[in-house]
C-alpha cells in the first residue's frame, strides 16, 4: 500500500515547501496547493489523506474549504492559522476540523499531529473483518460500500466519495439497468434544492467515470444515453470497450 498523501493548501510558497519537504523526508507523499482554486482542482484528480490547511488566503478562505470538506467529504484537516485567533480556532472546529496549529508551527509537532489525526481516522473506519458483511456493489474497476460510502479496489484499498459522488452511485446503484434521466438524478439524490449540484451533475459523473471505468474515455460502466440520461451496466466488466 503506498505511503499516505498529505496536501498542503497554503498561499505563502515558502511555507508549502517547507512543510512539505519536512513531511515528505518523514514517510509521507506530499501535494502542494496555492489556494483553494488549485486545491478543488486537486479533488478531481485524487483524494489526499489528510489536508494541513491555512486558514488566512486571498480568495477562498480556509474556513470556507473546511466547512466544504466535511459536508462532502471524509478527509482530515488540521488548520494553521498565524493569528491564533480564538475566534478563527473556534470555528474552524465547530465547523469539523481535526486539529489545530498556529503559525508559524515546530514541524515536529505538526509531524505527529499528522500521524495522530490519521491512526484516528483509520481508528474510525469500519473494520477489516466486517467487510464482507457490507453492503457492495460492483462498479467497474471498484466495489461500493453502501454502508461505509467508500470505493473499495480488488487489491482492498479505499477511495473516498464526496457526498454528491456517493449520492449519484447510490442512486445508479439501486437503479441498475435502468436510464435515470438528470431530473430523475436530481431526486434519488436527494439534491432538488442545490442549484450548483444541478448545474455540475454532468462533471460529478466524469469524476465518478474516472474512479470507476477501466477507461474513461469509453465509458462502459456508466454510459450516456443521448437525449435521455445514464444508464449503470454493473455486468460492464473492466477492461471491456463499449462499442
Amino acid at each position: 500500500m503506498s505511503e499516505p498523501l498529505i496536501a498542503v493548501v497554503d498561499d505563502e510558497e515558502p511555507t508549502r515547501a517547507m512543510i512539505g519537504d519536512y513531511v515528505g523526508m518523514n514517510g509521507f507523499r506530499t501535494v502542494a496547493c496555492d489556494g483553494g482554486a488549485s486545491f478543488r482542482e486537486l479533488l478531481t484528480r485524487q483524494t489526499p489523506d489528510l489536508v494541513v490547511l491555512d486558514l488566512n488566503m486571498p480568495g477562498e478562505d480556509g474556513l470556507s474549504l473546511v466547512r466544504f470538506l466535511k459536508t462532502e467529504t471524509r478527509i482530515p484537516v488540521i488548520m494553521l492559522t498565524a493569528t491564533a485567533s480564538l475566534v478563527d480556532r473556534v470555528v474552524g472546529l465547530e465547523l469539523g476540523a481535526d486539529d489545530y496549529l498556529a503559525k508559524p508551527c515546530e514541524l515536529r509537532e505538526l509531524l505527529a499531529r499528522i500521524r495522530s489525526v490519521l491512526r484516528r481516522a483509520a481508528a474510525a473506519a469500519p473494520p477489516a473483518g466486517e467487510a464482507e458483511s457490507t453492503r457492495r456493489v460492483r462498479f467497474g474497476t471498484k466495489w461500493l460500500d453502501l454502508d461505509a460510502q467508500l470505493l473499495w479496489d480488488e487489491g482492498g484499498g479505499s477511495v473516498q466519495l464526496v457526498q454528491s459522488e456517493f449520492s449519484l452511485l447510490k442512486a445508479f446503484a439501486e437503479n441498475p439497468r435502468r436510464v435515470l434521466t438528470r431530473e430523475r438524478l436530481l431526486d434519488l439524490a436527494s439534491a432538488r434544492d442545490s442549484d450548483p449540484f444541478d448545474r455540475a451533475i454532468d462533471v460529478r459523473i466524469t469524476r465518478i467515470r474516472r474512479k470507476v471505468e477501466p477507461d474513461p474515455a469509453h465509458p462502459t460502466v456508466i454510459r450516456t444515453v443521448r437525449g435521455a440520461g445514464y444508464i449503470f451496466s454493473p455486468e460492464a466488466a473492466p477492461g471491456t470497450k463499449s462499442a
